[in-house]
């Protein structure tokens, strides 16, 4: 995945060369990540166990998983996991409305954006290592079976870990911070929206777990940076405004459509 806030849309690209890229500071177009130096950064290829083993009881549990949640194609659940692809901070903010209850986007919530695009560059650090050190294929590659997006999107970068999980669960955590009273969901929805990789047919389940765990020791070393904490806080103070300001709350259809997905888990189709 190269840089995660261009390509976050789409494709994640090449493993090795992302994870020896490093932020040029003097472009202003390269969102700077709040952990540096790299010494600051969660060691993910250590952190995280080791990808399942081809033909190991984990791998074929995944194998499974994989074959089982095809049954899902052109159901509810399987059309909101082709509203999870994108990964851009706009859509991000638009995925988890429902959950915050408030209307987040980049007008309304600058602060908050501003924050998730510097989160973003140092998700992609924390992503890219792992990838490349245990380089385990997709699912598609090993089973026969539809995918909710193209697969010539999906065969740039490895399964484990999944790159979406982390995002999402890293962008939920934060957000359960940020927003009080609402953390229930926003976090259901970081859970829904990683699993939403498992129902396209992305990501293993293995790596969809991965992916929490790394999130985890993401959203852990952020807390070390005083620049993330005054970031937080200036996010914080502006999601409280815009909710008692009465700023437009998210459309009730769309979660209305989200939430009956949501009641209806993957897990029902294994």
């Amino acid at each position: 995945m190269h840089r995660m806030t261009s390509v976050i849309a789409g494709l994640l690209l090449s493993t090795a060369a992302a994870a020896e890229h490093e932020p040029d500071l003097a472009d202003p177009r390269e969102p700077v990540p709040f952990l540096l130096p790299e010494a600051a950064r969660p060691r993910t290829s250590r952190i995280l166990p080791p990808a399942p083993a081809t033909g190991s009881p984990r791998d074929q549990a995944d194998r499974q998983v994989f074959r089982a949640t095809r049954a899902l194609q052109g159901t509810p659940r399987w059309r909101l996991a082709i509203r999870d692809v994108p990964m851009g901070v706009p859509q991000m903010l638009q995925t988890f409305s429902c959950a915050a209850g408030v209307n987040l986007t980049e007008v309304k919530t600058p602060m908050l954006a501003g924050l998730l695009t510097r989160v973003s560059a140092d998700a992609e650090r924390a992503i890219e290592p792992a990838k490349a050190a245990n380089r385990r294929q997709r699912p598609l590659l090993a089973d026969a079976g539809a995918t909710c997006q193209p697969r010539e999107e999906l065969l740039h970068s490895y399964d484990y870990p999944s790159g979406h999980a982390t995002w999402g669960w890293t962008i939920g955590m934060i957000l359960a911070e940020l927003v009080p009273g609402r953390s229930t969901e926003l976090l259901t929805r970081a859970r829904v929206y990683a699993e939403s990789r498992v129902v396209c047919g992305a990501h293993n389940a293995s790596a969809i777990d991965a992916g929490a765990i790394n999130a985890g020791a993401l959203v852990a070393a952020l807390h070390a940076s005083p620049d993330f904490r005054a970031a937080m806080e200036a996010a914080r103070h502006e999601i409280a405004a815009a909710r008692d300001a009465g700023k437009a709350a998210p459309d009730s259809a769309t979660c209305a459509a989200e939430a009956a997905a949501i009641e209806t888990p993957y897990g029902q189709a294994l």
